[in-house]
């Protein structure tokens, strides 16, 4: 799967949307039950913590994918957060504040669905977002250019950086959609009745603004892609083929720690396990 780890600048209108695997939902059973395994060892060894990153253009299958990945986890060792429009509190810090007091603790999974990346897509896109956020400095939208977002990108960076060096494993997903593939989607929410509160008006003004957002996406994926913080660019026309992809990446590469084990005994608890059966067994 390393085929979708972004090693080098990419161009998005030249990656692939559609990959299908056969067996799909078959594989990713397999896989799920293995990092729901993987992730009762995690939380017992308690170093690492697993951050999930998931991006996309509307209907990409994010809820769909968390819902059918995550199903075999324990319950108490994934945290899923969904980042919408920042409330009151939140716009009274800064923007990274929201997402790091959620980061997953030491052991745990946590799975952002939308991330910190919304703050240089959405709000680039729609830079009079930004003057909500109330930033010394920046008292219009002129005062949001080039240098401002090279600064957020470096912001990023860093954060993400910090993050990782104090153990937290990160995987960034971009689910590549197609243009068409999402036309589709957005008709069956409303063509299906018990699929119609999926879908907003608004869904068709951000469509609009599609070459936008793909351009939005490129940069971030490019000036963020850090061995520390990778992304993946996977194809997403096919939600089975999407989510074994994304399973199977997450294992893959926790696999490869081979410290990730459960903890040993302490050597006066071994030397009694028969002695504390023994007392059980009694009562």
């Amino acid at each position: 799967m390393s085929e979708y780890k972004v090693t080098e600048t990419i161009a998005l209108k030249d990656t692939q949307t559609k990959v299908v695997i056969e067996d799909a939902k078959k594989k990713l059973k397999s896989t799920r039950r293995e990092l729901g395994e993987l992730q009762d060892t995690l939380y017992a060894h308690g170093k690492y913590a697993v951050l999930i990153c998931l991006q996309g253009m509307d209907t990409a299958g994010k809820d769909s994918l968390i819902r059918e990945v995550f199903k075999d986890f324990n319950a108490r060792g994934v945290e899923v957060h969904s980042f919408k429009v920042p409330t009151e509190l939140e716009l009274k810090h800064d923007y990274l504040w929201r997402h790091y007091i959620a980061l997953p603790a030491r052991g745990k999974f946590g799975v952002f669905n939308r991330t910190h990346y919304e703050n240089v897509l959405v709000t680039r896109v729609h830079p009079g977002y930004i003057m909500g956020e109330n930033i010394p400095g920046v008292d219009s939208v002129a005062d949001v250019n080039d240098a401002f977002w090279d600064a957020r990108f470096e912001q990023i960076n860093n954060f993400e950086k910090h993050v990782a060096e104090n153990g937290t494993l990160i995987f960034k997903f971009f689910l590549n959609l197609s243009k068409d593939e999402q036309k589709n989607r957005l008709l069956r929410r409303l063509n299906k009745q018990e699929k119609n509160w999926k879908f907003s008006a608004g869904d068709l003004k951000e469509r609009k603004l599609w070459d936008k957002y793909q351009a939005c996406y490129e940069e971030a994926i490019n000036r963020t892609s850090k061995p520390y913080a990778p992304w993946y660019a996977i194809p997403a026309d096919d939600k089975p083929s999407a989510r074994y992809i994304v399973a199977k990446i997450v294992l893959d590469v926790l696999k490869q720690y081979d410290d990730i084990k459960e903890p040993e005994l302490d050597d006066e608890t071994k030397a009694n396990l028969d002695v504390y059966k023994a007392q059980l067994e009694r009562e």
